[in-house]
């Protein structure tokens, strides 16, 4: 005779096992949280440091603590004696000389000069090798901590600048410099741009001039006046310049005279072609 086979008793503590696991996983979340909690601040500030490097290598580009805040608004010191505005810009200056470990680098900036002139503007003339390699206008990643100490002066005296390009009497001809008229500008632009876009200076407060070789300081005779006429000047200005005066869509513009109102004269005039003139024999 067949024995009965017992049905089997269904287990309704299955879930035990699954929140077992849940717990025992959430244990070792904690874990790994309170040991990262404990790491050492410096060692997590130099990986944090190199990761920022690695994605925005335009941002740091010098691989040390950097002495500058360049980032934060400071009080504006338009009321302060004008010449404290050039000790500003000098400290900044040997600030960055600090920071720079390249000696090259260094003995580049030692050529810069700042002078203030008798309006109260300061006049900060920098070599462009500093900045550019030859018939460039690409910034050098080396120079970025020295724009970064600028851009923090301009900052501190919550001042306008004006940056003007300048080259050398040397023709270039390229296809994206035809000229050095459109040299000198794309470098003042440049010089604009990473002030603006990387070290928060604010872009009203800023301008690009291109003057060319139309300025230079020496006389072109030998190599190395003309490496002291290819250079950027930042100007920063005591005051600040007129706002433009913004018309109103009301308000009537000159009356232009029409061409069918202009009087016809169908030869031009002598004085300025050359032509009706009497030739004296």
């Amino acid at each position: 005779m067949a024995k009965h086979k017992h049905e089997e008793h269904e287990n309704h503590e299955r879930w035990l096992v699954s929140y077992a696991d849940f717990i025992t996983l959430l244990f070792a979340f904690f874990v790994v949280m309170y040991s990262i909690s404990s790491i050492n601040i410096g060692k997590y500030r130099t990986v944090s440091d190199s990761i920022k490097a690695a994605l925005n290598p335009l941002a740091n580009q010098s691989g040390a603590n950097q002495m500058i805040s360049v980032g934060e608004a400071k009080m504006a010191l338009q009321g302060r004696n004008p010449t404290d505005a050039k000790e500003i810009t000098i400290r900044r200056i040997r600030q960055v000389t600090q920071v720079i470990k390249d000696k090259q680098l260094k003995d580049m900036v030692a050529f810069v000069t700042v002078v203030q002139t008798i309006s109260g503007d300061i006049v900060i003339t920098i070599p462009d090798r500093l900045l550019f390699n030859s018939g460039e206008a690409t910034v050098r990643t080396e120079a970025l901590p020295f724009l970064e100490g600028l851009g923090g002066a301009i900052l501190e005296m919550n001042r306008h600048a004006r940056v003007e390009g300048h080259t050398d009497n040397v023709p270039i001809r390229t296809a994206q410099f035809p000229s050095n008229w459109e040299l000198s500008a794309a470098r003042s632009v440049m010089v604009v741009r990473v002030l603006s876009e990387l070290y928060g200076v604010p872009a009203e407060h800023l301008a690009a001039v291109g003057h060319a070789d139309t300025r230079p300081v020496t006389a072109n005779s030998d190599a190395e006046q003309r490496a002291k006429n290819r250079r950027v000047e930042v100007v920063i200005l005591a005051q600040t310049p007129a706002a433009p005066i913004l018309q109103s869509g009301d308000q009537s513009e000159p009356s232009a005279q029409s061409v069918e109102d202009m009087p016809q004269n169908p030869s031009p005039n002598p004085e300025l072609s050359g032509e009706g003139r009497v030739q004296t024999p």
